[in-house]
């Protein structure tokens, strides 16, 4: 055995000491979820990770660990059972109860951030029901003309709404000001209260969408709290249904990307994660406006170096956006009596598709396209397939049923058409007119469809015979 120096070995010690003096415990009791496996798990902006594991006793006792580095919000996860909360803000835990899936049994017996947070998890539900019921009735009497000269009620309605909302804010108060719960809680209510302001508290929507724009996403407090991905998607569905018409919707998105990226630009980190999904979320929801405004603010007013894939995925939208003339397209066909090129076809409009057989979406929507296909035809819209496949036999065997054009240089991603097209997923949709103008970036094969029944379709029988 090869002998280690008493130097290293001592240097050694010394640093598990020191992690033995840094680390905090949680430990506890749950009396029915005896010798299973629990987990402690932390988050790190839209990802997670494991800080701890243990498995319980037979009695239910367990003891996990975690470090400074961790600070901010942790999950308690057993399988099968539903995940507990638990602040990791420098202090011990103990906590006792039946099991994950029944909270309401358990108890903390140590750590003040942690029974503040227990304390209000109890509480705020009760005044959040109750002040949404009074928040009905007052819509009730102050907006129904039958009711609303009754004045003494709704004076009681709104002095209960009043003493809700000041017990909270002194609860709040009582906290210290330092403290990850005192940011924590607000943080919390703000993000889960989204549908109900939304659908039974809608005067509360203006300043909510205010506090969602006073969030700043380089902030380590949201971005250890496990809420950095719900206060993007809830922030962007408040605005998505907070009654307004579409056109005035883009206009809120578009002021709330530049609260966003305020901050964000000074961390180039964030700012490629954050980007990234909120890219991704608005073309999921088909608002296209706002992930166009999104792309073309990031690569114009932004110095922070994008990942490639993100490079590539925001420079579509500057390259090839609307109103833009799409490059022409070779077809390299052998039989010099069909058309060579894109710029040879002859039709109003024509639909260009980026598919691969390895692609699994595209085994979806590239046969729905063929099935659509004689109505387009009809109404003077052409397809052309481009394939990212790798050999002939794949390409073949995909295409050979399709009744429109289909092409393939056999390259994948590195093809001439993909590059000049910013092609970064398959499948990608162009519309084009006539002289090869962008009209629409479709997402989905039904809504090149229903833009054909609309605006074709729709038209040619609306036109005078």
């Amino acid at each position: 055995m090869e002998h280690i120096p008493c130097f290293f070995i001592c240097i050694g010690i010394f640093l598990l000491s020191i992690q033995g003096v840094l680390a905090q415990t949680i430990s506890g009791k749950l009396t029915q979820s005896a010798n299973k496996t629990i987990l402690l798990q932390g988050f790190n902006g839209l990802n997670n990770y494991i800080i701890s594991s243990n498995t319980m006793n037979a009695s239910g006792n367990f003891s996990l660990s975690y470090l400074p580095n961790d600070y901010g919000v942790g999950a308690l996860q057993i399988e099968g059972e539903k995940p507990f909360i638990v602040l990791l803000t420098g202090e011990d835990i103990q906590l006792t109860g039946n099991s994950l899936n029944e909270p309401n049994t358990i108890h903390i017996s140590k750590g003040k951030e942690n029974q503040s947070f227990e304390r209000y998890a109890q509480e705020q539900p009760k005044r959040e029901q109750a002040l949404s019921a009074w928040g009905y009735l007052e819509n009730v009497y102050t907006l129904d003309s039958f009711f609303a000269k009754q004045t003494k009620p709704i004076a009681a309605i709104q002095q209960e709404e009043e003493r809700l909302n000041k017990e909270e804010k002194q609860f709040l108060a009582s906290l210290p000001e330092k403290s990850y719960v005192h940011w924590f809680l607000p943080m919390r209510k703000l993000v889960s209260s989204v549908s109900v302001v939304a659908q039974y508290r809608t005067k509360e929507i203006p300043a909510t969408i205010a506090a969602f724009r006073a969030l700043d996403y380089t902030d380590p407090r949201l971005y250890k709290s496990g809420l950095f991905k719900d206060a993007i998607d809830n922030h962007f569905w408040l605005l998505e249904n907070c009654g307004k018409p579409l056109d005035s919707v883009f206009i809120e998105m578009k002021i709330s990307i530049d609260a966003m990226m305020s901050n964000l630009i000074k961390d180039e980190k964030k700012l490629n994660e954050v980007t990234d999904y909120l890219f991704d979320l608005l073309e999921r929801h088909s608002l296209f406006q706002a992930s166009e405004y999104l792309a073309l603010k990031v690569l114009n007013d932004v110095s922070c170096t994008l990942n490639n894939d993100l490079a590539k995925q925001l420079e579509t939208y500057r390259a090839m956006k609307k109103g833009n003339i799409a490059p022409d397209i070779m077809f390299n066909i052998a039989d010099k009596k069909l058309p060579q090129k894109l710029s040879d076809l002859n039709n109003k409009y024509t639909v260009v598709v980026f598919g691969a057989g390895w692609c699994h979406k595209c085994t979806e929507e590239v046969p729905a396209i063929a099935k659509n296909y004689t109505k387009w035809k009809s109404q003077g819209v052409e397809v052309v397939f481009v394939s990212l496949d790798e050999d002939k036999i794949s390409f073949e065997k995909f295409t050979k049923d399709f009744p429109f054009l289909s092409i393939c240089d056999y390259k994948k991603w590195e093809g001439e058409n993909v590059k000049n097209y910013y092609v970064f997923g398959t499948p990608t949709i162009f519309l084009l007119d006539n002289k090869r103008e962008i009209l629409l970036r479709p997402n989905s094969v039904q809504q090149m469809d229903t833009w054909v029944d609309w605006y074709l379709v729709q038209g040619n029988m609306a036109k005078p015979k």
